[in-house]
């Protein structure tokens, strides 16, 4: 099981998202009033919030994680490690009371979607970091990762782990290649494609496939989208619309080519080998779950320092053996590569996880949907999904 396979598709925090949506102007803090009363100097501690399965775990004993373990040991700072983060709309429903209310919420660093963190961002809801007491996410955050639409030059998030939304599809059984978007409409995929649910999971790699620039796409493409998505389920051709279950999908060959995130397709491929993730000619979008530390945290200059751990290389490359997801560090593919353990030393070649320069040409983040565009967009798509 992946870590993405616990998403949900869009709708569930539908209370959180008309609050976002609408821009509620009391739920915005100033940045003034976002810092609170830093102890990391005389408590040295921090509460760090996560998604199951996404961090390293020793072998014999699940509860302990390296890579972890070892900024403890270092910097002697005690990480309190909870994995409570199951959706990016249940999980903002649990903690938007106590930021629109200017409370703390008792975390110091947390990890969300880019397109939920540009909610956080854009109601004032988290804090800048200092980078200049970050050397390593200064020095080797990827390019293609540092300056999202939502938060120029990534000064209140620093992403996780990343991905891809691509297509992925059993070569074997369909019998030839799939190169671009247009190629899951043909005629001989009907009722064998499947898409994702959810609107933010969904509707760039759509875009890509008309040849839009997603990084400043327009309404008028997003409506696009929508009629031809809407056609194709009329004429059959969509089979469905999933969360994570595609991949049960297509392990059976049930569906034959879907909408896939490229770290759910590492974990296939071990098993089935005749799977493959494409990267469309039109390209394909990349996005990352990223670090922010909320309103009012006890310890921000611990959680910074817990931050800047992840980015040394070193660290970096151990965590990436374990969650399979695009490194934002690409740095850590040499350390992979150096590797005597032969398995390990091939992941620095793995595409999925290390993108290479034919395929980073074909990458963009998308510009995020607006307060003023949610509520109209998510409506029209969900009746299209059936959610």
């Amino acid at each position: 099981m992946s870590r993405r396979s616990l998403l949900r598709a869009f709708g569930a925090g539908a209370a959180g998202a008309a609050l976002a949506g609408c821009g509620v102007p009391a739920a915005f803090v100033e940045p003034g009033d976002r810092a609170g009363r830093d102890s990391s100097a005389t408590d040295h501690t921090l509460h760090f919030a996560n998604w199951p399965l996404y961090i390293d775990t020793d072998d014999e004993d699940e509860s302990k994680r390296p890579t972890l373990d070892a900024f403890s040991k270092r910097t002697g700072i005690s990480v309190t490690y909870t994995e409570e983060i199951n959706d990016n709309d249940e999980f903002f429903g649990k903690i938007s009371p106590a930021l629109m209310n200017h409370q703390e919420t008792g975390r110091d660093l947390i990890v969300i979607s880019d397109w939920m963190a540009a909610r956080f961002v854009r109601l004032g809801w988290v804090q800048e970091m200092d980078r200049a007491k970050q050397p390593n996410v200064a020095k080797y955050l990827d390019p293609l990762l540092r300056s999202p639409a939502f938060d120029e030059g990534r000064r209140h998030s620093v992403p996780w782990q990343s991905g891809i939304t691509g297509i992925a599809y059993n070569r074997k059984k369909l019998g030839r290649e799939i190169r671009s978007t247009g190629d899951l409409w043909a005629a001989d995929l009907r009722g064998r494609v499947t898409l994702l649910s959810g609107l933010d999971e969904s509707f760039a790699l759509l875009m890509q496939g008309n040849g839009v620039d997603i990084t400043r796409w327009t309404a008028d493409d997003f409506h696009e989208i929508c009629e031809q998505t809407q056609k194709r389920v009329r004429s059959k051709h969509i089979r469905r619309f999933t969360g994570n279950d595609y991949i049960k999908d297509l392990a059976t060959g049930d569906v034959l080519a879907c909408q896939a995130y490229s770290g759910d397709v590492i974990q296939l491929q071990a098993d089935n080998p005749d799977i493959e993730f494409v990267v469309p000619e039109e390209g394909a979008e990349l996005w990352a779950e990223s670090l922010m530390i909320p309103n009012l945290a006890r310890h921000k200059r611990n959680a910074e320092r817990l931050v800047d751990h992840y980015y040394d290389p070193e660290v970096a490359a151990e965590l990436a053996t374990w969650v399979n997801y695009v490194c934002p560090v690409p740095a850590a593919r040499d350390v992979l590569a150096s590797s005597k353990d032969e398995e390990t030393a091939a992941l620095a070649e793995d595409p999925l996880i290390f993108p290479d320069d034919a395929m980073r040409k074909r990458l963009a983040i998308a510009r995020d949907i607006t307060s003023e565009e949610r509520m109209g967009f998510a409506k029209k798509w969900n009746s299209i999904v059936g959610l």
